[in-house]
């Protein structure tokens, strides 16, 4: 389905910007005084774009979403159904791409949409971690395999955040104009989720300079993009062979170094190469310090990891909704639409109200990144230590509460995309089991989000930890719940008490299991319960900020997705106390 302006399009997407978003506390974050502002004023052309009020930096993002939503529309929408079935090759060494997808790049790139991820010290947009959540859910949902092939390059974000002055100079100017893509290699053969036990080595040459021997799997854009080289961020073994995880360090390395022995033949993301690449002595820079390779850069940036796939699971989701709205609108059957047959107008509210609940989910993980990502480094500019910002209350707060939402977030949000995108296959019958319709395409590439950046298994084992002590008594889970529960009338709020509450008795029980291996057994299934608590409560809330004409409307979406949510409640509860009285009749 052809839009003019992926932004526009969606009023959801609208209010959140207009209306639900706190703007003032994210540029506040973000933008530290205006402190880019002041640099321009001094005559540094660098920062030329800086905002210098809030009205400003607002009137800033809103015109780049509006750009690049209309960049989705038309230079993009029109042209993924013949990239999906053209997909990327591989031939003779060398991987090839639809000439149209690297024209599409190179314009994105000329249009200056690319850098999201960096500062504008080094020649990035310059924008919060919720801005570039609007403008990725936006791209992702017109295809996934065009926004990775535009947005690859924001993985080298790793380098602003932990590389040396000199290498920063060097390097990140030059990809953030576009002169490089960039890939992220860490899984080999042999180990994907299992990092501390990789294999490749990392021989120190001299100076800064590694040479790296080893295979690398899986590596999304590890060839470039056409003509556009590459930049590989790879973990290495620098320890022995038995130091795990400690003896692991990161290390910057150049596509022309390193081969590529072929790409794999995927169920979706067919204009994405997924490569297998295969190091020879290849010259490596590192990175940081040697050793902090994988438990201080690779955990870093775990959050912001995540956040891109829950973000990706939004965007498709609103693919998947916006394509059977329009098919069943359309779709005659006894003399009239079917999307107004109850079964089906069923199905597509609930697709709905869950994609709604999704993206207040996505975005308040996206709010507790800006509100601590950037406060350390404003306050490392003003002189703080790393004791400081240990000990920096309002820091603490942020990063504890973005360490909990951001993998339930990923969680949901692709497991979620997966079910809607099924949902819109069912609604269009016949037609969504054929590639005549884009409906095949979002659901194929709805598939990969559950699994890359960490599978839905790994993000249930990162958050039951934070979820079941965060309900401890002066838990920070209940904390967080407690404050913004704070600020609800009471009376508005009945069935969401009662999935409140439902939830508490839950994780109750779910600690009353006697053995490990049943609450690894269940784990996912307390995750998936706070994970639609916490969307209910934020959807909820979300009703609270916007115009009163749209309230009504919203509210009974809420209130409908609360209600299925109390129903898991009830089933997760009827199924632990089945485990929990087994175990005190033997």
């Amino acid at each position: 389905m052809l839009q003019n302006n992926y932004f526009n399009d969606v009023s959801d997407l609208r209010l959140h910007f207009d209306h639900i978003i706190n703007w003032k506390e994210i540029v506040d974050s973000y933008e530290g005084g205006f402190t880019d502002a002041a640099k321009y004023k001094a005559g540094d052309e660098r920062f030329a774009a800086a905002p210098s009020t809030h009205e400003e930096a607002l009137e800033y993002y809103k015109t780049l979403l509006d750009s690049v939503g209309e960049f989705a529309g038309k230079e993009i929408a029109p042209y993924v159904a013949e990239l999906d079935k053209v997909g990327v090759k591989f031939e003779n060494g060398k991987v090839t791409f639809p000439e149209k997808l690297l024209e599409i790049v190179r314009k994105a790139r000329d249009a200056g949409l690319q850098p999201t991820g960096f500062s504008r010290k080094y020649g990035g947009l310059g924008v919060p971690w919720t801005v570039r959540a609007f403008f990725s859910e936006i791209l992702y949902r017109v295809d996934a395999s065009v926004c990775i092939s535009i947005g690859c390059v924001n993985l080298a974000e790793i380098v602003e955040k932990n590389g040396s002055e000199e290498l920063k100079d060097e390097w990140l100017p030059r990809l953030a104009a576009g002169e490089f893509a960039c890939a992220m290699g860490l899984t080999e053969p042999d180990h994907g989720s299992d990092l501390p036990g990789l294999r490749t080595k990392a021989t120190h040459k001299e100076g800064n300079t590694y040479l790296l021997n080893g295979t690398k799997r899986f590596i999304t854009q590890g060839c470039g993009t056409g003509e556009i080289p590459a930049i590989l961020l790879l973990l290495a073994r620098t320890g022995n062979p038995g130091s795990g995880a400690r003896g692991l360090s990161f290390f910057l390395v150049q596509s022309k170094d390193i081969q590529v022995a072929g790409i794999e033949k995927k169920m979706g993301l067919h204009c994405s190469p997924t490569c297998e690449i295969v190091l020879e002595n290849t010259p490596g820079i590192l990175i940081g310090e040697e050793g902090h390779g994988l438990i201080k850069h690779t955990m870093g940036m775990l959050n912001g990891a995540r956040m891109g796939i829950s973000q990706q699971g939004v965007g498709i989701a609103q693919a998947a909704l916006a394509e059977t709205k329009k098919y069943t609108s359309e779709r005659i059957q006894f003399g009239k639409p079917i999307g107004t047959i109850p079964a089906v107008r069923k199905i597509l509210r609930r697709m709905e109200r869950e994609t709604m609940a999704m993206r207040c989910l996505m975005l308040e993980g996206a709010r507790a990144m800006d509100l601590y990502y950037f406060r350390g480094d404003h306050l490392k500019e003003k002189g703080a230590t790393e004791r400081d910002l240990k000990s920096d209350v309002v820091l603490k707060y942020w990063e504890k509460l973005a360490g909990i939402l951001t993998p339930i977030s990923k969680f949901y949000c692709s497991e979620s995309c997966v079910k809607i995108a099924g949902d819109a296959v069912q609604l269009h019958g016949g037609a969504g089991f054929t590639e005549d319709y884009d409906v095949s395409r979002i659901y194929r590439d709805s598939r990969i989000t559950t699994i890359y950046d960490g599978t839905s298994q790994i993000q249930v084992n990162a958050s039951i930890g934070g979820v079941v002590t965060g309900m401890t008594g002066h838990g920070f889970l209940r904390e967080y719940i407690d404050n913004e529960w704070s600020h609800f009338p009471i009376e508005e709020t009945k069935v969401l008490s009662e999935v409140w509450d439902g939830f508490q008795e839950a994780v109750a029980m779910y600690k009353d299991l006697a053995t490990s291996e049943e609450r690894e057994e269940t784990a996912d299934e307390i995750v998936w319960a706070s994970a639609r608590l916490l969307s209910g409560l934020l959807f909820y809330r979300s009703t609270l900020r916007i115009p009163e004409e749209f309230r009504a409307e919203r509210l009974s979406y809420v209130d409908e997705y609360n209600l299925d949510s109390l129903g898991y409640m009830e089933g997760l509860k009827a199924k632990l106390k089945v485990k929990v009285s087994a175990r005190q009749t033997v």
